[in-house]
């Protein structure tokens, strides 16, 4: 069945998410959409008094609903999903993506904006739950547990210490070593702390932080990647993922990392070239490597270039879980969902990560029959901090021209 022809993304007559006349007929509950999964039990519960919550459970925007890519203003998706321009012009009422984790390397930020669609993203989730992966992951890598536990299991008997060496072989000493951190962010900072409790020599590398933070966690700072990595006998990524930094370690970079060096990478699977590092696992210029991410997931091992790599550990983009963490992601992202349906987008917005493509005063999203009520559900007050009303106020917009987009402008209700 063929979709509609495309409508205007603003129009004055569709400018709000929940119908356009204050005290005209109810209107239909604006669509919200899970992409890629099918559980919306954490969602439903704090969205369902202001919105219809639909799952799709699609792995591309070939698998979603005409119904979803026509009346959805509002996405939720994991990691499992991309959406890239045409996907996004698929959509015809889309307002608003949450994207439930940290990274949006698998949305085209940039055209989103240029179609007026909001991305928002989730930072400051299982921040807890990484940093302790990450260390978990070190560890093994320095102490061999993970095929140590492996030998026992597969019935290969170690006798006596000449036994012992050749299969621990590799196995190191912590205290002392220098753990080289590349992204000082939430995660990069917990790693520091825990890492230093062990007896690592931190330093980090990261150009966007200013100085002086350093001091306050008693940590060193180096100004150039090549200088952490030639320091470092121990190197953890913890930054996003851009055009700038994809494959950041790749064959030259490793090449700067010292002989032996050990490399953790719980952050985003481009950053890390995997077929350099296949390589430098195999003639040993890096002595292990720990991946939580790798650059296709879910990951097909049997066809990899890192299929016949030794010492190496790889994990299913896990390092975030828990069951405290993903009830809190959710419970998130539905409240971001929340807000640009009760709210102004993007001034109500936490986390919106394509602002600068809308004016201040854009209004998308506000209630006909706002009640101050609606904002008091017991899970979203646990979420919320401060919330501003703009639905109360009722001034007519006013179209304006930026950047060539059709803008919204104006300091009250739009309907």
């Amino acid at each position: 069945m063929q979709a509609g022809p495309k409508k205007a993304r603003l129009e004055p007559n569709t400018m709000s998410i929940r119908g356009p006349h204050p005290n005209g007929p109810i209107q239909p509950r604006p669509l919200v959409a899970l992409l890629d999964g099918r559980d919306c039990s954490i969602e439903m519960p704090i969205l369902k008094d202001v919105a219809t919550v639909a799952f799709c459970d699609a792995q591309s925007t070939h698998e979603i609903h005409e119904k979803v890519l026509n009346e959805a203003v509002g996405a939720l998706m994991w990691h499992t999903i991309n959406l890239n321009k045409e996907d996004l012009d698929k959509f015809k009422s889309l307002r608003v993506i949450i994207r439930i984790g940290s990274g949006y390397d698998n949305v085209d930020v940039k055209a989103a904006g240029e179609m007026g669609i909001a991305v928002c993203n989730v930072p400051g989730y299982g921040v807890e739950e990484v940093a302790d992966s990450t260390l978990c992951l070190i560890l093994n890598l320095y102490r061999r547990t993970y095929w140590l536990a492996n030998m026992v299991r597969e019935g290969k008997k170690i006798n006596g210490p000449e036994q012992l060496r050749d299969a621990a072989q590799g196995s190191a000493r912590i205290r002392g070593d220098t753990l080289g951190i590349v992204g000082l962010g939430r995660v990069g900072t917990a790693v520091a702390l825990r890492a230093k409790v062990f007896g690592f020599n931190v330093i980090f590398y990261d150009p966007y932080l200013t100085d002086g933070i350093e001091k306050s966690l008693g940590i060193t700072r180096v100004y150039t990647l090549q200088e952490l990595l030639f320091q470092s006998d121990c190197v953890s990524l913890h930054c996003n993922l851009n055009e700038h930094n994809h494959h950041l370690i790749n064959d030259y970079t490793i090449k700067q990392m010292r002989p032996g060096a050990f490399l953790i990478n719980t952050a985003r699977g481009g950053l890390v070239d995997e077929v350099a590092l296949a390589a430098a696992l195999k003639d040993g210029r890096i002595r292990a490597a720990a991946l939580d991410v790798q650059e296709n997931e879910p990951l097909v091992f049997a066809s990899s270039s890192l299929k016949d790599c030794p010492n190496l550990i790889c994990t299913p983009h896990s390092a975030f879980y828990s069951e405290q963490s993903v009830t809190e992601l959710r419970e998130m992202a539905a409240g971001e969902v929340r807000r640009a349906i009760l709210g102004r987008i993007p001034e109500s917005l936490r986390n919106c990560v394509n602002k600068e493509y809308f004016t201040p005063t854009t209004t998308w999203a506000t209630s006909t029959d706002f009640d101050e009520r609606s904002l008091e559900h017991p899970v979203f007050l646990k979420l919320r901090r401060h919330v501003k009303c703009a639905a109360l106020l009722d001034l007519c917009p006013r179209p304006s021209q930026k950047h060539g987009l059709e803008r919204w402008t104006g300091s009250g209700r739009v309907d």
